[in-house]
């Protein structure tokens, strides 16, 4: 937390957030949200969907050790049939950004 205090003072807390799992038939939709810092740079970080699927997992790893905050969620499959899918998403977006 005490890495994050000087930008709560500032009210500069910005938290990015995105979901996997939307277009799949079965399985639970997943979130992910991270608090980079501001001077926080990779070359490969601008498109995930442009990212080389041989580098995400150093990319991940490059993430998690340099992130002020960062947290996994999802909705399981029974909450999307409960609430729908774009409603789950959206549930496990902010069960992500909450923790």
């Amino acid at each position: 937390m005490n890495q994050l205090l000087p930008y709560l003072e500032a009210n500069r807390l910005e938290a990015g957030c995105d979901e996997v799992g939307r277009g799949c038939l079965a399985g639970p939709v997943v979130a992910a949200a991270v608090i980079l810092p501001a001077d926080f740079y990779h070359p490969l970080l601008n498109d995930s969907k442009k990212v080389p699927k041989a580098a995400r997992p150093e990319l991940a790893a490059y993430i998690q050790e340099n992130a002020l905050a960062w947290h996994v969620a999802q909705a399981e499959v029974e909450e999307i049939d409960r609430i729908n899918i774009l409603n789950a998403s959206f549930l496990a977006m902010e069960r992500a950004v909450q923790a």
